[in-house]
């Protein structure tokens, strides 16, 4: 039975719609995960790449799809049509198979160089950070200038940022082995694996200051998903600033802070032991733990893998239940009573 002429016009109005609506729910006014929007020159390589091979894409796709189209409405079935048959065309093979090499090496030359030059260390006043991947947070250490920090990264603008991508072998929680995580801040550079057992190396620079968006983009089990990342861009100054106030732990007299501190470095809890045994709360320690360096906890916007914001309703609900709050969290549940809670949670909103 064929569809009715009026019919198929209607289904194919209303299918026109619905790519339309689908081609403009991708647009946004602020993406700040857009790709093509640099704000650092590693990123703006990338993104003059993509503006020369993606034109050319696109006048290929059009010449293919139009020649498929016109094929297949100008030598469709008609009555008493026979089909012509042979058997290869070797001068039109050649054509197509020289047409497409040509433009491939083309393009292969300033893609090979891109990757050639992203790929040299920078020079002169360069930023050391190594980043090292875990179940579903960022550790960031500075060696350079001995501070660590986690899922909030700090550079200074203008100045590029040598970053050495480590991938720890084994979780440090439960001693399974470790999966493949793959950082990426899209307006500052691109994405790299980063690989248990295994070293890689990336630049980025920041040409403006600002805060960036980013996160680990290959599946990293239940909590990838919100293994985010906050790139905090500062001018010399301030970023000076923010490393020498993490190299300093003020003194507190406050007693329910203090009751905080004891609880986080000798506490005995029912669902576990104390915080310190997975966390220190001081930047200049560079030992690896199992859980985030706190040091400047305080000062953070975020945290649980940048996916809070750091308040303390959310702290609050975070120590109660970790997993309740994040997918795939691994901090357990120390089964924590309010007083606790209210003490432990004085304790890191002091840690400036």
């Amino acid at each position: 039975m064929s569809i009715p002429a009026s019919r198929k016009r209607r289904l194919l109005i209303g299918a026109s719609f619905v790519l339309l609506a689908l081609l403009l729910s991708a647009c946004a006014a602020n993406a700040p995960q857009d790709t093509l929007k640099s704000a650092g020159e590693s990123a703006r390589r990338s993104e003059d790449l993509w503006n020369l091979v993606f034109p050319i894409a696109v006048v290929i796709f059009v010449i293919v799809e139009f020649l498929l189209v016109f094929a297949v409405i100008r030598f469709r079935t008609k009555p008493g049509r026979v089909a012509s048959q042979f058997h290869g065309n070797t001068k039109l093979e050649i054509v197509l198979t020289v047409i497409p090499a040509l433009i491939l090496a083309a393009i292969s030359v300033p893609t090979i160089k891109t990757i050639f030059d992203l790929a040299e260390p920078p020079t002169g006043d360069v930023l050391n950070v190594t980043v090292v991947a875990h179940q579903f947070w960022w550790e960031y250490r500075y060696p350079d200038l001995g501070i660590v920090t986690a899922n909030e990264l700090h550079i200074p603008v203008d100045v590029p940022v040598r970053i050495r991508l480590e991938g720890q072998p084994t979780d440090l929680v439960d001693s399974t082995p470790e999966v493949i995580h793959s950082f990426w801040i899209p307006k500052l550079g691109g994405k790299q694996d980063i690989v248990p057992g295994r070293l890689n190396l990336i630049t980025l620079s920041a040409s403006e200051t600002g805060t960036f968006l980013g996160q680990c983009t290959e599946y990293c089990g239940l909590g990838h998903a919100e293994m985010k990342l906050l790139v905090h861009v500062h001018e010399q100054a301030d970023f000076d600033a923010w490393v020498e106030e993490l190299k300093v732990t003020p003194p507190t007299t406050d007693p329910l802070v203090t009751e905080g501190e004891k609880l986080f470095i000798q506490g005995q809890f029912a669902g576990g032991p104390a915080c310190s045994s997975c966390h220190v709360a001081d930047a200049t320690r560079d030992a690896p733990n199992a859980g985030p360096n706190l040091g400047g906890f305080a000062t953070r916007e975020t945290f649980a893998g940048a996916v809070l914001d750091n308040t303390e309703e959310n702290l609050v609900r975070w120590l109660r239940d970790p997993a309740a709050v994040k997918q795939g969290a691994k901090m357990p549940n120390l089964g924590l009573t309010t007083e606790q809670i209210t003490a432990l949670v004085a304790y890191l909103q002091s840690l400036e």
